[in-house]
């Protein structure tokens, strides 16, 4: 695997191995990744983007894995090399799927069209089941898109991190009267997912409202060729602690 490669030659050539995680992370610059990795032919054996993509357990390569290791990034073109447990479980949801009726009376036809994750989080949003879900009649999609963060800091296990200007996505962020929800949607029987996709958008939209941020995971199924909605609503019992996410409820639904 060209991640497997990639990855121990860049902790080669930086001599990471010399270094105690226990202490503290290593932090790793996207010029140091390239120097590594310069003699490389395949795009995917050395560009950063790619190399550091590790958004499941599964993705890391078996240098972080056998070292208990993830990667964040820190500010634009730096990362973190992190010691601990990066990564949440996405539970089955086990309860009856639900029967949720349209509240559109007419069919959406651009609805049916390609197979993204984006198009189903706008149909439960159009037919008002992710108001229902959250019991917010009020929300009104005002998020979307790339932005960056503002600096915070947090803590994973002892360790203490920095951010700074890091570049976030919302796949969809409603505000209401009394809340902003920001949504995470994958379209692929997830299993785990790395939580910093919802935590700094969290601390993102923490600092600019003083409205609670709720946090919302999507995604869509197919059981039984029947497209079910399965949402699984987060907090964060301590804003400054990266693992401290909570599952609070979550459902399933057959939109009828």
């Amino acid at each position: 695997m060209a991640h497997d490669y990639s990855w121990q030659k860049i902790f080669e050539y930086n001599k990471i191995f010399d270094h105690d995680f226990d202490i503290n992370p290593y932090i790793l610059t996207s010029k140091q990744i390239k120097n590594a990795c310069q003699d490389f032919k395949n795009t995917s054996e050395k560009e950063v983007r790619i190399l550091c993509k590790q958004d499941s357990r599964e993705n890391r390569p078996n240098i972080f894995k056998e070292n208990g290791l993830f990667l964040l990034p820190k500010q634009n073109g730096q990362y973190y090399i992190v010691k601990g447990e990066g990564y949440m479980d996405i539970p089955e949801i086990t309860t009856p799927i639900l029967n949720y009726h349209k509240q559109l009376d007419f069919e959406l036809e651009s609805s049916i069209i390609g197979n993204s994750e984006m198009q189903y989080v706008d149909f439960a949003y159009a037919n008002s089941l992710i108001r229902t879900f959250i019991n917010d009649r009020t929300l009104v999609l005002t998020i979307r898109g790339r932005k960056y963060t503002p600096e915070f800091d947090f803590n994973v296990g002892r360790h203490n991190l920095k951010i700074k200007s890091v570049q976030t996505e919302v796949d969809a962020g409603y505000e209401g009267a009394s809340s902003i929800v920001l949504i995470e949607a994958k379209n692929s029987n997830t299993q785990n997912t790395i939580i910093r996709q919802l935590f700094y958008p969290y601390r993102q939209w923490t600092t600019f409202t003083k409205k609670p941020v709720l946090t919302l995971f999507f995604e869509k199924r197919v059981i039984n060729n029947e497209n079910i909605f399965h949402l699984w609503l987060y907090e964060f019992s301590n804003p400054y602690d990266y693992n401290s996410i909570q599952l609070i409820r979550s459902a399933r639904y057959r939109i009828i």
